[in-house]
């Protein structure tokens, strides 16, 4: 076992510790005290060079470290080879488009995809990317050219601060139907029937993915303010929308009135 520094989160507040790591386990001493086989671990997340290990146990464990990246590339090398998710050898490419064209440096990469609870990981000898489950947005099974000639691939659609980004698996067609099948499972809670907005909140939901703003929509769609608030209102209690602007309307009281007029003399004096 070899022994890492690292920040974990304990009774509220972070501790500096030894960890001692091995191929299948990683142990911490007090005041933590506690041994955790990768096996049990079944999601994993990464946030802001945070790790968030979830164990499975009753009740479930999160236990929440911290440290320099190395140590968190070497970590997360060794949870997600033995941790408890839906685990496959592919060849990859994250991100392969990015806004509708090829991502820049776009390459196929050999390694394997591991999906836990909340995300998809691609890992390679050089990468290491989380796709959260809760920002794919579509998933597909489809033809992409690969070394001249069309081939099968699992295209997932996911957002990535606000801008669509596709990735790309290459495997045998047989496992690629199964991972399609499962991913599409797993995000089946994203899933709607199509119906919960009529004609003119679908358009405004259309206008706002083409990233038109509330002035331009109104004009577009010929809609008063209140009309456009009402239609918001209610893609954001669909969940398929977030307020990220809020645009205030003013008007002048009695006393701006008179500071414009004021103004106004003294520009012509």
């Amino acid at each position: 076992m070899k022994e890492i520094p690292l920040k974990i989160e304990h009774a509220g507040k972070w501790s500096v510790i030894k960890a001692q790591v091995g191929e299948d386990r990683i142990s911490f001493p007090a005041p933590v005290d506690k041994e955790i086989l990768f096996k049990s671990i079944f999601d994993l997340e990464e946030k802001k060079n945070i790790l968030i290990i979830t164990v499975k146990g009753n009740p479930d464990t999160v236990i929440r470290i911290a440290s320099i990246e190395k140590v968190l590339v070497v970590l997360k090398r060794l949870i997600l080879a033995s941790c408890n998710a839906y685990r496959l050898m592919a060849y990859f490419m994250s991100p392969a488009i990015r806004g509708g064209v090829l991502a820049k440096n776009a390459q196929w990469e050999k390694g394997s995809i591991a999906v836990v609870k909340t995300g998809i990981w691609f890992v390679s000898a050089t990468k290491q990317i989380c796709v959260p489950l809760s920002d794919v947005a579509a998933i597909e099974l489809t033809k992409r050219d690969v070394q001249g000639k069309p081939t099968d691939v699992v295209r997932i659609d996911h957002v990535e601060s606000g801008e669509v980004v596709s990735s790309l698996v290459l495997c045998p067609l047989s496992t690629l139907q199964v991972l399609a099948n499962f991913l599409k499972d797993a995000t089946k809670g994203m899933d709607m029937k199509g119906n919960e907005l009529d004609a003119v909140g679908q358009q405004v939901a259309m206008l706002v993915y083409s990233g038109m703003d509330s002035h331009a929509i109104e004009n577009m769609l010929n809609i008063p303010h209140k009309q456009l608030d009402e239609i918001y209102d209610r893609i954001i209690k669909l969940g398929i929308a977030e307020v990220i602007t809020m645009r205030r309307e003013i008007q002048l009281t009695t006393k701006g009135v008179r500071y414009i007029s004021d103004a106004t003399k003294t520009q012509t004096n």
